[in-house]
């Protein structure tokens, strides 16, 4: 006799599967699988930021950056940290792994954003 399955019990045998690391098998019938994956950071409030704002030019070509580092927080809070300072300043940029690059020398401009929005920063580097 063949038993039938539905495609969310496959879906969730395969999840469990792949979760598993280390435990081959267990008797224990309320044993769940632990996974090691860091929990997402939660975002901190602006008031509890130290922000940096810094000139930088390395590896970029002698193009010259404002580079914004020292944020807290969940992907998605930086990427509109780095929408608004873009479109403060008119340029282009990135947001990616806790930093924020501005195009060109806009390191007071983007300062006096920050303070405005209650962020703690400060310049660095010079």
């Amino acid at each position: 006799m063949q038993m039938l399955t539905t495609d969310n019990e496959q879906l969730t045998t395969r999840t469990m599967k792949q979760n598993r690391t280390g435990v081959v098998y267990s008797t224990n019938p309320d044993f769940s699988y632990q996974s090691n994956e860091p929990a997402e950071a939660t975002t901190l409030p602006p008031q509890q930021q130290q922000l940096r704002v810094q000139l930088d030019k390395k590896q970029r070509g002698g193009k010259q950056v404002t580079l914004v580092t020292g944020f807290v927080g969940t992907d998605a809070d930086l990427q509109a940290l780095g929408k608004l300072l873009k479109t403060k300043c008119g340029v282009g940029g990135s947001a990616k792994d806790g930093e924020v690059v501005v195009q060109g020398d806009f390191r007071d401009k983007v300062l006096e954003v920050l303070l405005k929005e209650g962020y703690k920063a400060k310049k660095a580097g010079g």
